[in-house]
């Protein structure tokens, strides 16, 4: 398991991109979050939902309700125009700090 802290300064990232091929519910980003960091990073729902609200109410994403027959009510999670203005420039900001990371530390990065 990752430290806390490189999780939470990394959140907003993680989750804009995990939404950004399509619209998820939480707890189908949660499970991807999970399955594509094998394990190493888990976003519990005392955490996750209010990122999501958070991350909705910046205008980054945008939720709606989809109810299905004999399914409870979700809400699936898009992104908007600025989410993804802000979620290239998040990646963008992410490579230059590993990159420097890999320069101070002789930890390969590519």
């Amino acid at each position: 398991m990752l430290d806390r802290e490189l999780k939470k300064g990394s959140a907003e990232l993680i989750v804009l991109s995990i939404v950004e091929a399509r619209p998820r519910h939480g707890y189908e980003i949660s499970k991807l979050i999970e399955t594509r960091s094998d394990g190493r990073l888990k976003f519990n729902v005392a955490s996750l939902y209010p990122l999501l609200y958070r991350l909705e109410e910046r205008g980054w994403l945008h939720g709606r309700w989809v109810e299905k027959a004999g399914e409870r009510r979700r809400r699936f999670y898009a992104l908007t125009a600025e989410g993804r203005r802000i979620l290239a420039q998040q990646r963008d900001t992410w490579k230059a700090f590993v990159h420097a990371m890999g320069l101070i530390t002789g930890v390969d990065h590519a």
